[in-house]
């Protein structure tokens, strides 16, 4: 059994003044509760730790050698719960944002560089995977903040709008072939695991556009530079294209994206994520 705190700052207020009754009086406690306390304390450590005699009580050879101990410990834990209350009432620490490679490379340029410099002792790390991966990693507190797109709702999460994107159909410079829609060379570029190539690839179908080949990765930068090179027609959110410039096919079809800040329920009175949070969302 780990003695309490409070039980070990009585044994110490008790080799202080090497006396129950002056210690309890001292402490704002009954002479019973102390004794009940001394007790509990001789029981985890395993032997005796006080001499009871007439005058008073004095310490145990096991006594002394606890004693020394017992002011390293709690100095120790006054230092715990002093970090562990900064955490919560002071930006600082360790914190962690998870979001999709490429939603990183336009969503973080936008406030890391000003959180940080304002900060200085925070600490940030960055994980980077699907959105669906990242909200898993969020539940589970492995991540402390995630940047998703249309993010699943759960009971434990806190979730907030922070922007909205378009999915659509983007072409480089040049008029090759390859990059005309109505063209039955016309070749896509795209990830064909993600629910909005698979909404545009049906939607082209219903347009009549039915010579879809294609040319797939699971990677969105690969179809960005490729798109820009001039490989074909690339199935991308705005956000990524426009920073590459590409340029977009009129009245082609879309898929509407939603983009989110959450984090875990459980921190939302922690400063810093409240902080980080108000970062992004002013950001966007």
């Amino acid at each position: 059994m780990i003695p309490s705190s409070s039980d070990l700052s009585y044994f110490l207020e008790v080799a202080n003044l090497s006396n129950l009754s002056r210690a309890a009086e001292t402490l704002g406690i009954s002479q019973p509760s102390l004794t009940l306390a001394m007790q509990r304390l001789e029981n985890a450590v395993g032997t005796a730790i006080l001499i009871r005699h007439k005058n008073g009580v004095s310490l145990t050879k096991a006594g002394k050698q606890l004693l020394i101990h017992v002011r390293s410990l709690l100095q120790k834990w006054d230092s715990i719960k002093s970090e562990t209350l900064a955490s919560v009432h002071e930006v600082q620490g360790s914190f962690t944002i998870g979001c999709h490679p490429s939603v990183a490379l336009y969503s973080l340029p936008r406030f890391l560089h000003e959180l940080l410099e304002k900060y200085p002792k925070l600490e940030i790390k960055l994980k980077h995977n699907s959105s669906r991966k990242v909200t898993e990693q969020v539940i589970n507190l492995s991540i402390d903040i995630g940047i998703v797109v249309n993010p699943v709702k759960h009971p434990d999460l806190v979730i907030k709008k922070i922007d909205d994107d378009k999915v659509t159909l983007w072409r480089g410079a040049g008029k090759h072939d390859i990059q005309d829609i109505h063209s039955e060379r016309a070749l896509f570029i795209c990830d064909p695991d993600l629910m909005q190539t698979q909404a545009i690839l049906g939607k082209l179908k219903k347009l009549g556009v039915n010579h879809t080949r294609l040319l797939t990765t699971n990677n969105l930068e690969v179809i960005v530079e490729l798109t820009a090179s001039g490989c074909g027609i690339g199935i991308l959110p705005s956000h990524i294209a426009q920073n590459k410039n590409l340029i977009k096919i009129p009245k082609a079809p879309f898929y509407d994206d939603e983009v989110y800040l959450l984090y875990h329920g459980s921190n939302r009175d922690i400063k810093a994520i409240q902080v980080i949070a108000n970062a992004i969302k002013d950001a966007f």
